[in-house]
C-alpha cells in the first residue's frame, strides 16, 4: 500500500503521519512525504534566496522526521516541490499510481476549516484516489471501525469493494450506515440490495447495516457519529445530495463532525 501525506511539519500533519503509519501495513507499506513550498515574491532575487531557505529547512525537518519513524519498518521516501499544494500533491499521487492521500487538518477548529478550506477542498476534487482527512482531536490507536455511508447508487459497488479491502488490511471492523429520509418507514430496498451483493461477493463478511431516518442525510449522519466516535466515516465524492449538503453548509459540517473523527473520501 502506498500512501501520499502532505506535511507542513505541523503538529497536526504528524498527527495524520500517525495514522498513515498504522493503515500503511507493516509489510509492503510505503508512505511518501510531500512537502510543497508555497511563496510569492516581488523580486525575482528574493524569491531565489528564500526558496533555497526553505528548501533547506524543509529537507533539514524531513531528515529528523525520516530518523524518528525509519524503525517502522516501512518505507519512506520524500518529495519536496515548488507549487501549488493541491496541484503538486494530486499530480504525484497520480504519477506514483498511490493507493491513498492522508493529510491532518488546518487548525483549531478541526475538520470543519479544513472542509472549508480552499487546499482541502481544491485537493479532493482534483484527486483520482481516495482522500483520508484527519482532524486533530483525533488518533489513530483508538480507531476501532471504518463506517461507509451508502445512498444505494450504482456506482457504490467499486467503493464498497476498496473499502472492504481497505478495512480488512487496517484489521478494523466494517459497517454500513444508511440515512432515509422519506416519512415511509418501510425497509430501503437498497439495504436487501446490499446484502444480496456482500452475500455473493463477499461472503461470510460479517454484515452491520446501521439506518437512520432524518429530516436529511446529515443530521442521520450526525445521529450515527453521536453513537460512534472511533471510527472513520467514510464517504463518496460521487454522492451528489449527500457530499453536497456537507460541503455547502458550514453550520452543518460543525454539526456532524462535533466529534471530529477522520472523513476517507472516495473518489
Amino acid at each position: 500500500m502506498k500512501i501520499i501525506l502532505p506535511i507542513d511539519f505541523s503538529d497536526n500533519s504528524l498527527n495524520a503521519l500517525d495514522f498513515a503509519i498504522a493503515l500503511a501495513g507493516k509489510r509492503d507499506g510505503e508512505i511518501i512525504l510531500v512537502h510543497v513550498i508555497e511563496a510569492v515574491f516581488d523580486f525575482a532575487s528574493q524569491a531565489a534566496v528564500a526558496m533555497e531557505s526553505m528548501r533547506d529547512d524543509a529537507e533539514s525537518e524531513m531528515q529528523n522526521i525520516l530518523e524518528r519513524y525509519q524503525p517502522s519498518n516501512l518505507k519512506f521516501s520524500t518529495i519536496i516541490k515548488e507549487g501549488t499544494a493541491s496541484i503538486s500533491v494530486t499530480r504525484i499521487a497520480k504519477e506514483l499510481n498511490a493507493t491513498l492521500i492522508v493529510m491532518g487538518t488546518q487548525g483549531s477548529s478541526g475538520i470543519k476549516v479544513a472542509l472549508i478550506g480552499s487546499t482541502t477542498i481544491n485537493l479532493i476534487k482534483e484527486s483520482s484516489i481516495p482522500v483520508l482527512v484527519v482532524p486533530t482531536e483525533s488518533n489513530a490507536r483508538e480507531i476501532r471501525k471504518v463506517a461507509l455511508a451508502l445512498e444505494f447508487a450504482t456506482h457504490e459497488e467499486k467503493f464498497i469493494d476498496w473499502v472492504i479491502d481497505m478495512s480488512k488490511r487496517w484489521d478494523r471492523g466494517l459497517e454500513f450506515v444508511h440515512v432515509q429520509t422519506s416519512s415511509n418507514f418501510e425497509e430501503e430496498p437498497g439495504i436487501k440490495n446490499l446484502e444480496n451483493f456482500l452475500a455473493i461477493q463477499h461472503p461470510g463478511l460479517p454484515v452491520k447495516i446501521h439506518t437512520f431516518y432524518a429530516k436529511t442525510p446529515v443530521e442521520g449522519l450526525d445521529q450515527f457519529l453521536e453513537e460512534n466516535e472511533k471510527v472513520i466515516l467514510v464517504m463518496c465524492h460521487e454522492h451528489k445530495n449527500l457530499w453536497e449538503q456537507v460541503l455547502s453548509r458550514s453550520q452543518t459540517i460543525e454539526m456532524v463532525f462535533h466529534s471530529k473523527v477522520p472523513l476517507l473520501v472516495m473518489v
